[in-house]
């Protein structure tokens, strides 16, 4: 039998669970229906030490781990999730990344928009910025294939 946990504690359970986002370090944060990806600095995340800016690779990963949260935390917050351990991840069909300044050596934050999630697919926006969030570093589209069980 799975055990019920509540949305914050599956958030937690699935961040603990992947092994990469452990290494990066990205955590979530709550605030009532908002959910906010942070991504905290540090030296091993730099890329191209000439500007220094953080690594596409980090970035995207940030991105996209961001929006399948995302989805999660909405499905959770719905209902539409069962509140059950081990959560089932939506799989990543495409992500289109737009990188559209250097990320600077500093915490990163992240949120994600759902524009369409049904029983199978799902499609989330997701933005990026560091000091202030009118001022993006990057952004992202990604599609996903959901399963409803």
């Amino acid at each position: 039998m799975s055990e019920i946990l509540s949305p914050a504690a599956l958030l937690q359970e699935m961040a603990a669970s992947v092994p990469y986002l452990a290494f990066l370090g990205i955590r979530f944060e709550t605030a009532g229906d908002e959910l906010t990806g942070v991504l905290p600095y540090r030296p091993e995340l730099i890329g191209n030490p000439m500007l220094p800016a953080l690594h596409g690779g980090v970035t995207a990963a940030f991105l996209e781990v961001t929006a399948i949260t995302g989805l999660l935390w909405s499905g959770l917050r719905q209902g539409r999730i069962p509140a059950r351990s081990p959560l089932i991840l939506p799989k990543t069909i495409d992500l289109t990344i737009d990188y559209l300044r250097p990320g600077q050596p500093r915490d990163a934050f992240a949120r994600a928009r759902i524009n369409r999630s049904g029983r199978r697919y799902a499609s989330v926006h997701v933005e990026t910025w560091q000091d202030d969030p009118a001022r993006l570093f990057a952004q992202a589209t990604g599609h996903f294939l959901t399963r409803s069980e």
